[in-house]
């Protein structure tokens, strides 16, 4: 498999005039292009590449000769799909026909063309891919949201599948891991004397907000169900226990195999606590821009 950045005569960078005065000189330029085709053509076929995938499309006359030499081509590549091609198939983008050389091919088990819908769509089907294990997924629906849905779902994903790569470690879900966190705060802020110990507990709260809304999304009582999960922990000493949203009851996440990435449950909370910091802060900031304008309504400022 081939890919050329072009397949058209070269294009002159400087302005020029081109004056054809006789019939002669007409057929000498056809000539001309004729053998420029037949020599960019004659380099494909020699570097033993029997499928051309072109970005910037070629002439009419390139893609008579194409044909001729019984190559296969496609006229336009998107920048996009031509590299991700490349990567797929172990190929190297060609910008001239003079570097290509039997190397740089890549290589590809089965190309088809597949028609599917009621509006004749086509898709170019490219699979046994010899540069690496790259996957298209085709996402379809009866409207735009549903896709959009679909669309969504599978970036999750791809994006816990990333996490674990970066970091293996997991730990349970069910809001399980958050409310072990607020039981823990809670009696680190019974050891502290000052002021501290609010804050401490407001944050446990916050994080109590997550099995409180699985519960309330799952159809349970909220506080009934957090109190009961809360319990559990405490009594039989175990940070396992969470809302199971589809059986609607409290369970032991291990057992329903319920579990999130510990990089992305990590990066919640920085990301909310940072929230929070930043909120405070503008608060601060408004507070005294309206001490300050007070008092110089009281005539009390400088």
């Amino acid at each position: 498999m081939s890919l050329p950045a072009h397949l058209s005569h070269p294009s002159q960078k400087n302005k020029y005039t081109l004056t054809i005065a006789s019939a002669s000189d007409y057929e000498e330029l056809k000539a001309q292009e004729e053998k420029y085709f037949i020599e960019m053509v004659n380099l494909v076929k020699d570097s033993g590449a029997n499928v051309v995938m072109c970005q910037w499309g070629f002439d009419d006359e390139a893609n008579h000769l194409l044909l001729q030499n019984h190559l296969p081509a496609v006229r336009w590549v998107s920048g996009t799909d031509i590299e991700l091609l490349a990567i797929a198939t172990g190929a190297k983008i060609i910008p001239r026909f003079q570097l290509i050389t039997p190397e740089k091919l890549g290589k590809a088990g089965l190309i088809k063309e597949l028609e599917f819908g009621t509006t004749n769509q086509r898709m170019l089907l490219i699979e046994e891919l010899a540069g690496s294990k790259a996957v298209t997924i085709l996402v379809r629906g009866s409207s735009k949201m549903v896709v959009d849905e679909a669309k969504r779902s599978i970036h999750d994903a791809l994006c816990v599948t990333r996490n674990l790569i970066k970091d293996n470690k997991i730990i349970v879900g069910g809001g399980a891991c958050e409310l072990n966190c607020a039981i823990h705060l809670r009696q680190k802020a019974d050891e502290l004397p000052g002021i501290e110990q609010y804050a401490i507990r407001y944050f446990a709260n916050a994080l109590e907000q997550i099995p409180l809304a699985l519960a309330d999304n799952s159809g349970l009582n909220p506080l009934l169900t957090l109190a009961e999960c809360k319990n559990k922990q405490t009594t039989e000493g175990s940070h396992l226990f969470g809302i199971d949203c589809i059986g609607a009851k409290i369970s032991n996440m291990e057992d329903i195999n319920v579990f999130e990435t510990l990089l992305s449950k990590k990066q919640q909370f920085q990301l909310a606590t940072q929230v929070v910091k930043m909120i405070l802060k503008i608060d601060d900031v408004i507070e005294k821009d309206e001490m300050a304008e007070m008092m110089q309504q009281q005539g009390l400022g400088g």
